[in-house]
């Protein structure tokens, strides 16, 4: 596997814990972007994907001006669902606990913090993160699809201007079907067989799915339908 180069997020208002937890991450992660509040943050991760870069890790504080923790890790899911987190927060409030219940995080610190367990649990999050991208570095490159839209082949995530399209499961299980044949036409049987697993399935819950899917990418479509045989996605653009 080439190397693969570790990229972290840090929100977090308090100037003494901000330097702190830089400092640290730092030590452990190749490359910190450091932002002051929420607002700061969400325009930090935007630009990043704009940029075809991806976090591996945003660790947050929750109570922040202009635009708070959980704000911003909603703002964040909303472009990326399996963005992974670590928390911390001066106090463990039960009531942030129960909304991050269901949220990529991977942790919770609590203020002041304990430099060992921050440690630990910072080498134990790069460890799980290397490990989870052992096997797919050509993967992780985005397809440039047209001038428009881009797609990640280890995320099945499509993007629109460097900002994920928010597909339904069967537009997106449809999607990935048509990437994985690359530059070959998908008969509709193929996708009956591996999206429905049933090859009785009716022709029009398969063209209602697909219309969706094709209605979502109308202003810039690179789905093209070849009529008594299916449809392709030609190979990878090369524009200027």
């Amino acid at each position: 596997m080439s190397e693969y180069i570790t990229r972290v997020l840090l929100v977090e208002d308090e100037e003494v814990a901000r330097k702190t937890l830089s400092f640290y991450l730092n030590t452990i992660f190749d490359e910190v972007v450091v932002a002051s509040d929420g607002q700061e943050g969400i325009d930090f991760y935007k630009k990043s994907v704009k940029d075809n870069q991806v976090f591996d890790l945003v660790l947050t504080d929750i109570k922040m001006p202009n635009k708070d923790g959980i704000e911003m890790i909603d703002e964040i899911l909303e472009i990326d669902e399996n963005q992974r987190f670590i928390i911390v927060s001066a106090h463990k409030n039960e009531e942030d606990l129960l909304k991050l219940i269901n949220l990529r995080v991977l942790g919770y610190f609590v203020k002041p913090l304990n430099v060992d367990n921050m440690m630990e649990m910072l080498t134990k999050a790069k460890e799980e993160l290397l490990e989870s991208k052992q096997g797919v570095d050509d993967e992780d490159a985005p397809i440039e699809l047209n001038k428009t839209y881009t797609y990640k082949k280890s995320r099945n995530l499509l993007y629109k201007d460097g900002l994920s399209v928010k597909l339904s499961k069967k537009e997106s299980q449809i999607l990935e079907v048509l990437m994985r044949n690359l530059g070959e036409v998908v008969s509709v049987e193929k996708f009956k067989e591996e999206v429905w697993n049933d090859l009785s399935t009716n022709d029009s819950a398969f063209r209602t799915v697909m219309k969706r899917l094709k209605d979502k990418i109308i202003d810039d479509d690179f789905i093209i339908s070849q009529k008594g045989y299916g449809y392709i996605i030609e190979l990878p653009y090369h524009g200027n």
